[in-house]
């Protein structure tokens, strides 16, 4: 096919041709100056600056991290809480339990006095004899009148 600017070795321009070829050839330079603006415009994008969004991956990283510091922080303040807790109930029943054992023990030690006392004075009753009083042999002695 013969190119837009040459037909038969002339330059053809508008109106040299008849009808059909004059039309192919405004065609064909309109394809060619649309084209040439297409790869212009292309070009002028391919090297135009461009802004990157690295900073929003950051932000997101560090919104997440401080989300995930920030949880790690409230997990151990309230496993930290939960442990102290534990360690004050384990606390308080170590002393409830000395204090039992100590109520305990004294009981069975006044029980083992109480027992003591008791055996103490049944001895002391099982061995006693009645012993008259010092004066009580002369009172027998005197009659009722006062008159030996």
């Amino acid at each position: 096919m013969n190119s837009p600017k040459d037909f038969e070795g002339h330059r053809l321009e508008r109106g040299s041709l008849p009808g059909e070829a004059a039309q192919d050839v405004l065609l064909e330079e309109a394809l060619g100056n649309f084209r040439r603006s297409v790869h212009t415009w292309s070009e002028a994008e391919l090297n135009r600056p461009r802004a990157v969004s690295i900073a929003q991956r950051r932000w997101s990283w560090r919104l997440a991290t401080g989300w995930a510091l920030g949880c790690v922080l409230v997990l151990g303040g309230a496993s930290g809480a939960v442990f102290e807790r534990h360690q004050r109930q384990a606390e308080l029943a170590r002393i409830t339990a000395q204090r039992e054992a100590a109520h305990q023990r004294e009981l069975a030690a006044q029980k083992v006095r109480a027992d003591a006392d008791q055996l103490l004075a049944k001895v002391n009753s099982d061995v006693s004899r009645d012993v008259p009083d010092a004066m009580e042999p002369l009172a027998q002695l005197m009659d009722d009148d006062g008159i030996q």
